[in-house]
């Protein structure tokens, strides 16, 4: 079992805490309803509804664990404002690249809060990676896992 801690944002942490309140609590009961509901029509033997919800508890039930395993974890942050400034690219930052010319704007989170179709992107990946550490104006080229070299200027650093 991986012990080692999981970096996260402080808003990702609350995100994550209230998905685990709200499966531990109302997912919990509604699934049991769900249960009971499919139970009601009869033979368990032949019961899609049955199988369904049963599969689906099981699938609540991991997430749940995948949960407490992240929250126990899980090591906020600090962010750029509460050490004195923004200017350099850290977790929690939001930056504004130039990256083969073309311009893109990221915040740079922990690998469980990634979501790379909101611009939200780990800092284990090849480019948030590779924007760690860096300010407001300077060049330098990234390496991306298939040996592509892609150029990078940095527009502007923001907390949040």
């Amino acid at each position: 079992m991986d012990r080692s801690p999981i970096p996260m944002t402080a808003e990702g942490l609350q995100k994550l805490r209230e998905e685990y309140e709200h499966l531990t609590g109302t997912g919990r009961r509604d699934m049991s309803r769900r249960i009971q509901a499919a139970r009601d029509l009869g033979d368990l033997r032949e019961n899609a509804e049955y199988d369904t919800a049963k599969n689906d508890q099981g699938l609540m039930e991991a997430r749940i664990r995948q949960l407490e395993d992240f929250l126990r974890r899980a090591t906020v942050m600090e962010d750029a404002a509460s050490r004195g400034g923004a200017t350099t690219v850290t977790i929690g930052s939001t930056v504004t690249v130039e990256l083969d010319g073309e311009e893109e704007t990221y915040t740079i989170v922990g690998p469980v809060e990634a979501r790379p179709r909101e611009g939200r992107i780990s800092n284990e990946s090849p480019v948030g990676r590779a924007l760690l550490g860096h300010r407001a104006g300077e060049r330098f080229d990234i390496t991306m896992p298939n040996g592509a070299k892609m150029q990078a200027r940095i527009k502007a650093v923001r907390v949040g």
